[in-house]
């Protein structure tokens, strides 16, 4: 079993949360932080044995809730309609038997639920960033020692960009992408178009390193 406490944050997840809960077997523990969902995503953690915690709205105050509860000497940051594929113990478990500075982390590499050429396309777009810019988001997840996590401050409480604030921070050579696939839905660019959420995404980003507020950037997100 691997000394590892995988946190998931929630809002409204009952329909992908059984898939992503059932990879994380195998570990310590596996939270999830609810902002206040309507549907049945808290039943549905509870019956699939997630510890469950509730917090005020907004995936950075959720997932710094989560840290501070874990007892797992790692951490993996998770969101909860991403699904890690079935080698993930074997390459997170390498990845921190290597650690012993634990002054790294690692992310997976990303991929979507979709057969469509314009899912491949995005999933090569997405590579060359996580390479060359050291961006990787969210829906990779994120694996670190809670030293490390500690001693960069955790996670913003941020309803948005607190996965790109935090990576910033560990900073490109001291992220590892490991060989091993964590696939994320398609569904929002299903419901809003290929180009026009990858448009979105980009706007979002380019608002924050222009010094944007996190919180006016969720409000285009969200429209």
């Amino acid at each position: 079993m691997l000394d590892v406490s995988v946190i998931i944050p929630t809002l409204n997840a009952a329909r992908y949360l059984p898939a992503a809960l059932a990879a994380c077997r195998g570990v310590r523990e596996t939270i999830t932080i609810d902002g206040g969902s309507a549907d049945e995503t808290v039943v549905i953690g509870r019956e699939l044995g997630a510890r469950i915690m509730t917090s005020e709205r907004g995936r950075g105050i959720q997932l710094r809730a989560g840290a501070a509860a874990a007892v797992s000497r790692w951490l993996l940051f998770l969101h909860a309609d991403t699904v890690l594929s079935g080698d993930w113990r074997r390459a997170a478990g390498d990845f921190i038997a290597h650690s012993v500075d634990c002054r790294r982390a690692a992310t997976f590499r990303f991929g979507l639920d979709d057969p469509s050429p314009a899912a491949r396309r995005l999933e090569r777009r997405v590579a060359w960033r996580v390479r060359h810019l050291g961006l990787a988001y969210g829906d990779q997840g994120l694996l670190i020692h809670r030293e490390l996590y500690g001693a960069l401050g955790g996670f913003r409480a941020w309803p948005l960009m607190e996965d790109v604030d935090l990576v910033r921070r560990i900073g490109r050579r001291h992220l590892t992408v490991l060989d091993s696939v964590a696939r994320t839905s398609a569904d929002r660019w299903r419901r809003d178009g290929w180009r026009r959420r990858s448009a979105r995404n980009l706007s979002c980003l380019t608002l924050y390193f222009l010094g944007v507020s996190p919180r006016w950037i969720a409000r285009l997100y969200d429209r």
